[in-house]
């Protein structure tokens, strides 16, 4: 316990930050860091469930493609099942409690995972760019770039 005196006003915004511990073995990996502004703006408590969990995703996303070299992409592996490896192209969500992802599998084949973010639990892997693409495509750019420039579109 500290003796640091909290105004209400600090007190009340320390309320709504979404708070985050990470400890990390390896003396390379950056931990996310501080959060950007495009998440922190609208408080959590006016995010949907979906809304949280997606974008704290990009965040990781992100985060991971910075540690891959030229020749490897972000994937992901489905924790808890038999159900394999998308290599992400694409993610979303659908408020208040939906987050899906788009991309392929290993064999080249369109897949499409929709998830309640109550059974949310995926693992970042690193794939092989595919050998006709030129170079690693990056979705973490994009889904951070969409985050900052837009507003979630309703259907």
């Amino acid at each position: 316990m500290d003796d640091r005196i909290a105004t209400s006003a600090e007190a009340a915004e320390n309320a709504v930050l979404p708070r985050r511990h990470e400890v990390i073995a390896d003396p390379d990996a950056q931990p996310l860091g501080p959060l950007p502004d495009h998440i922190t703006t609208k408080p959590v408590k006016s995010k949907s469930p979906a809304e949280w969990a997606y974008e704290r995703l990009i965040l990781y996303i992100q985060k991971f493609e910075e540690t891959l070299d030229a020749e490897h992409e972000v994937a992901m592996g489905f924790a808890g099942g038999e159900l394999g490896i998308l290599r992400i192209e694409g993610m979303g969500y659908f408020d208040p409690d939906i987050v899906t992802f788009h991309g392929r599998d290993p064999a080249g084949a369109k897949t499409q995972l929709v998830q309640h973010v109550s059974q949310l639990s995926v693992m970042l892997r690193a794939l092989p760019k595919r050998p006709e693409a030129p170079q690693a495509r990056r979705i973490g750019f994009r889904l951070v770039e969409d985050l900052e420039n837009s507003t979630p579109r309703e259907t």
